[in-house]
């Protein structure tokens, strides 16, 4: 069971000594804003000094990879690479190419286009894992144009009712799939205040259409599926930091990591404490094992 321990000192380095990799989130973890969590920086030059992987794992889909990566380097984190990044704009592009472009059988609906509520960071992503887009093409919609196969719910600060009659249009056909990039219901902007969410598009897409959304990003293991792929990550000796209980630490209960909150995103402590007394096992589930005030604190725990 989660206890819920403060790493410092010695706790933190009894943690870190043995663990090869670490996943962060980003927003709220390693930045805030415009403004690197200080320390931050130093904890990942540690970490690649100390030969420990590090990946990064955003529910933020209105970022390509390559803006990210440029994000990272603007707020003086060196050397992180786009590889080392996984956002769920990417990881998105990589589940419908998988299933619209993959080998086609009764589980996949085959080739098609992708209607896309989201931004050009998304729709920059689908387009380079090959996919099409509707709207993109043939502006007459002519009859060479393959059949939308997909909806795919991301941030859109440009969400109207017509975007959502239309994604409605497309999923009366039971072969097009609703997928949508993560469930987070809102954000916290830097001045305090909250802004809707993915989450909360999805939802509307959902009660309208009567369809049930397939969501790529935490607390789901898609993101951390893709890690395993392509790097041969072990979770027995891998961390997941972040910020918000109900994604990041969940997330992690989920992929079979031990988990560390930290304390200058979205969640409080008093959160994960209720959450430890509750009786529920889902409550449980959102018990971090460990958290710090700040990732700055896990520099303690790594050798020079």
């Amino acid at each position: 069971m989660a206890a819920c321990r403060r790493l410092s000192g010695a706790s933190a380095r009894e943690v870190l000594g043995p663990a090869r990799g670490l996943l962060f989130d980003c927003d709220g973890v390693l930045w805030t804003g415009e403004r690197a969590v200080p320390g931050a920086p130093e904890l990942l030059e540690r970490l690649s000094r100390s030969g420990k992987a590090t990946f990064f794992v955003s529910n933020n889909s209105r970022r390509s990879v390559s803006e990210l990566e440029q994000r990272f380097s603007r707020l003086g984190f060196r050397g992180v690479r786009a590889e080392q990044v996984f956002s769920s704009a990417l990881c998105s592009a990589l589940y419908l190419r998988q299933r619209l472009l993959g080998a086609s059988d009764g589980a996949c609906p085959g080739p098609g286009r992708v209607f896309v509520l989201g931004g050009e960071g998304l729709r920059g992503e689908l387009r380079e894992a090959g996919l099409r887009l509707a709207g993109e093409g043939d502006p007459a919609g002519g009859k060479d144009e393959p059949p939308v196969r997909a909806v795919l719910v991301g941030y859109d600060v440009q969400f109207t009712f017509a975007k959502l009659s239309e994604a409605c249009g497309y999923l009366r056909d039971p072969q097009c799939l609703l997928v949508a990039t993560d469930p987070d219901p809102w954000h916290l902007l830097s001045d305090g205040q909250c802004t809707p969410g993915t989450g909360s598009l999805m939802a509307a897409v959902e009660t309208a259409s009567g369809r049930k959304a397939v969501v790529v990003g935490k607390p789901n293991t898609y993101m951390f599926d893709c890690i395993v792929e392509r790097f041969g990550v072990d979770p027995s000796s891998t961390l997941m930091v972040g910020d918000r209980l109900e994604t990041d630490i969940l997330f992690g209960k989920n992929c079979g990591l031990a988990t560390v909150l930290t304390l200058t995103g979205v969640s409080r402590l008093e959160e994960a404490q209720a959450y430890m007394a509750s009786e529920s096992p889902a409550a449980k589930d959102l018990v971090p094992n460990y958290y710090v005030d700040s990732i700055a604190d896990l520099i303690a725990g790594l050798d020079e």
